[in-house]
C-alpha cells in the first residue's frame, strides 16, 4: 500500500477530499520526523510507538571487495508495534491461512 493508497482510503472514510487528506497524512509525516530529529519518542496508543535507537560504531565488510570498514556510531528511527496491533493482526492473517497439516 503507498501513500497515496492510504490517502484514497482515508478520504473515502472521512468524507474529506483526497488534497486535505493529503495535507493531513504529510503533516502526520512530518511530525514524526521533527520529533524524531530531537530525540523526542512518539506513542499512540492501540498502534505503537516510534524511537531512535543508538548503534555502536563497528567494522563492517565490503560485499565486492571483502575490504574492511569503519562504521560509525549512528541513530536509526524504530517503530514498535503494540501489543493490541500485533494480536489483531496476527488473529487476522491465521484466519486467511488455509488449513495444513
Amino acid at each position: 500500500m503507498t501513500k497515496a493508497d492510504v490517502v484514497d482510503h482515508i478520504a473515502v472514510g472521512t468524507g474529506l477530499t483526497k488534497v486535505e487528506t493529503e495535507a493531513v497524512v504529510d503533516g502526520f509525516i512530518q511530525t514524526v520526523i521533527e520529533a524524531l530529529k530531537e530525540g523526542k519518542n512518539i506513542e499512540i496508543r492501540g498502534f505503537g510507538s516510534f524511537k531512535t535507537k543508538k548503534r555502536k560504531s563497528r567494522i563492517a565488510r565490503n560485499p565486492r571487495t571483502g575490504a574492511q570498514v569503519n562504521v560509525d556510531e549512528h541513530y536509526v528511527p524504530f517503530f514498535k508495534v503494540s501489543k493490541e496491533l500485533r494480536m489483531v493482526v496476527n488473529d487476522a492473517m491465521k484466519k486467511k491461512q488455509p488449513f495444513s497439516l
